[in-house]
Order: structure tokens, then C-alpha cells, then sequence
């Protein structure tokens, strides 16, 4: 990542986009843009230090905003290989077979992850960029995450239980995929159906008997 890699036209969109949205959550891309079923490009310093910085700010507190716990550069319409992840948890959720855990704030450039043993987990999740619903996907447990953050530093780190299921689905937007594409498609519910009928059930038993899909 260097100076020479800047793209003068995509560093002045951004700044645009980001005086346009000062201090606000910037626009979230939804279901049906294009730029969500793109691969994105890795990104090689196509912008400036100055303005990477104060982007990956903006994406944080859109994320934050959301509220929601990761967003990846496609979501606000730039397709750069490279997302914001963050989440905390609390002693409530100890014992949560989700397997919460404390993420702190990352930003993930160029990002992948190899599985680590073959135990996966089926839990409901969202999107923001398929807001006011949820669907219960499949994924690995345990990885290995790889990326590079915003100073250049590489990074492999195993990632367990809930960060681990962040990572895979913001690394999946940079491939164009939606995790609603490999979801039980029978479970997808609204927030407000979810929130009536299953959210006393963190591992979809009864939903899965009821809406019939396999856990």
C-alpha cells in the first residue's frame, strides 16, 4: 500500500460521500445494488492515509449506528476488499451456546479464513444490507482468519464461536455473497416474528420443527 497505488478519482468520490454524511451514518446499501454480487477488488492503497482514515471512522459509526456488528465496504458502495468489525458482550451471555465474546474493533483488509476441524454451528443472522429480517445459516465454528489492518501489519489469528461466524460473513460480502444465499430459506423470519416466537430458543430447535427446515 502506497501513495503511487492512490486512485485520485475513486479518493475524491469517497471524500465526497464523506463530507456529504459528516459525522452521520453513511447510506447502507441494500439487497438488488449490483455492487453487492461483485467480487470486490483487494485493496492496494487506492485511497489516501488521510482518507482511509476518516472512511473506516464513518463505517464504524455506521455500524454502530445500526446498531450491527460488522460492515463491509460494498455495503456503502465501494467495491474495496475490506470491512469494519466489532462486538462485545456480557456475563448474561456466558453461558449462550452462541459462544458470544468479546471482538474488539477491527479493520480487516483482504481478508480470507481457512476452517479449522469441521464442527459448524446453525444459529439465525442478519444483514444490514437485507435489513428486517433473519435466517439460520451454517457456519464453521472455529477458523483461521487472515487480513492485513490499516497500518500494513498481517495478521492470522483463530477465531472461535460468534467472532468467528463475523468474520466469515463480512468476508463473504467481498466475494459477493449474501448469507441469505446458503440460509435454511424456511426459517427466514422478520425481526419482529423472531423476536415473538423464537428468541427464547438461541439454538433453533423448535423453529426448525415449526417452519421446517433441518438443523
Amino acid at each position: 500500500m502506497n501513495r503511487s497505488s492512490v486512485d485520485l478519482g475513486l479518493n475524491r468520490e469517497v471524500e465526497h460521500l464523506l463530507k456529504a454524511h459528516k459525522a452521520q451514518p453513511l447510506p447502507m446499501v441494500e439487497v438488488g445494488d449490483p455492487v453487492l454480487r461483485a467480487q470486490a477488488e483487494p485493496y492496494v492503497g487506492q485511497l489516501s492515509a488521510k482518507t482511509l482514515a476518516k472512511l473506516i471512522e464513518a463505517m464504524r459509526v455506521t455500524m454502530l449506528d445500526a446498531p450491527g456488528v460488522g460492515v463491509a465496504a460494498p455495503q456503502i458502495g465501494l467495491s474495496l476488499a475490506f470491512a469494519v468489525v466489532e462486538d462485545h458482550t456480557s456475563e448474561e451471555y456466558d453461558d449462550d451456546p452462541r459462544e458470544f465474546a468479546e471482538f474488539p474493533f477491527h479493520v480487516i483488509i483482504n481478508p480470507s479464513y481457512d476452517p479449522v476441524g469441521d464442527k459448524t454451528a446453525k444459529f439465525f443472522e442478519g444483514c444490514l444490507s437485507f435489513p428486517g429480517f433473519q435466517a439460520v445459516r451454517e457456519r464453521y465454528v472455529d477458523i483461521m482468519a487472515h487480513w492485513t489492518d490499516e497500518q500494513g501489519v498481517r495478521h492470522d489469528e483463530p477465531l472461535h464461536g460468534w467472532p468467528a461466524r463475523i468474520f466469515q460473513h463480512e468476508t463473504d460480502h467481498l466475494s459477493g455473497e449474501i448469507y441469505i444465499d446458503k440460509a435454511e430459506i424456511r426459517s427466514l423470519t422478520t425481526d419482529e416474528n423472531l423476536d415473538e416466537y423464537w428468541s427464547y430458543d438461541p439454538v433453533p430447535v423448535d423453529a426448525s420443527v415449526e417452519l421446517g427446515f433441518t438443523l
